[in-house]
């Protein structure tokens, strides 16, 4: 791991994923905290397209019809839910862009997943530590406050670690397109909360914007299916 401090080129992309991997992680937790998990499940809808048009126009990845088709029926989609918000939605581009990005950055290294991402934790280290410090020193700050806080807090930073150690691992042995697709089972858990446990408001408009994206998934399912079934082998 340290000898990737050693090479600038390398540490410097390290960087630019770490500023990434922190604005997506501070958004999403901000929409959370402010009761927008619709919107930010809107990101994360979005995230896969940005990955698959990075892996059709950067890596020359070919996609079969079934996808093109999942990538047609989200755009619909997603074009519906930012008409029904009435706004521009920041909060989805915001993290779409982020992830998307940090998503072709690690394809290009192609470096352990372990590693890289225990590099860019210590790069956040210092600016998060820093922001601790402050709300500390303004009588706002949480962690350490309270034992039953204290520990969900750092809970939350096992399950956030751990599928994102997975996520890099499959970054480099997956086109980017299929992996890019896959991700919508995220924004799919993230809109059941924000519906059943949040409840958060659903209306028409919606209801029919989260049904082309879950066509969408009913194709890449099949194109899936079908791809396995021909090659005998996952992917």
């Amino acid at each position: 791991m340290f000898m990737l401090f050693r090479q600038p080129r390398i540490l410097s992309l390290l960087a630019l994923t770490s500023g990434l991997l922190t604005i997506n992680w501070t958004v999403y937790i901000w929409a959370v905290s402010v009761n927008r998990v619709l919107e930010a499940s809107i990101g994360y809808f979005i995230t896969p397209l940005v990955s698959v048009t990075f892996g059709v126009f950067v890596f020359r990845e070919r996609m079969r019809p079934l996808q093109w088709t999942a990538v047609l029926l989200a755009v619909f989609g997603v074009a519906v839910l930012t008409f029904e918000f009435g706004s521009i939605p920041w909060i989805a581009l915001a993290i779409s862009v982020s992830w998307g990005s940090y998503s072709l950055i690690k394809k290009v290294l192609n470096l352990g997943a372990l590693e890289t991402l225990s590099v860019e934790t210590l790069i956040a280290l210092v600016p998060s530590l820093s922001f601790m410090i402050y709300l500390e020193t303004q009588g706002r700050a949480q962690f350490g406050q309270e034992l039953r806080f204290t520990l969900l807090l750092m809970g939350a930073g096992v399950v956030t670690i751990v599928p994102l150690l997975w996520f890099n691992g499959a970054t480099t042995r997956l086109p980017l397109t299929v992996s890019g697709l896959l991700q919508y089972i995220t924004p799919t858990i993230m809109f059941l909360v924000a519906t059943l446990i949040n409840h958060e408001a659903m209306p028409l408009g919606r209801v029919i914007g989260f049904g082309f994206i879950w066509a969408a998934l009913v194709f890449l399912g099949g194109d899936l299916l079908k791809s396995n079934r021909t090659s005998g082998s996952a992917f």
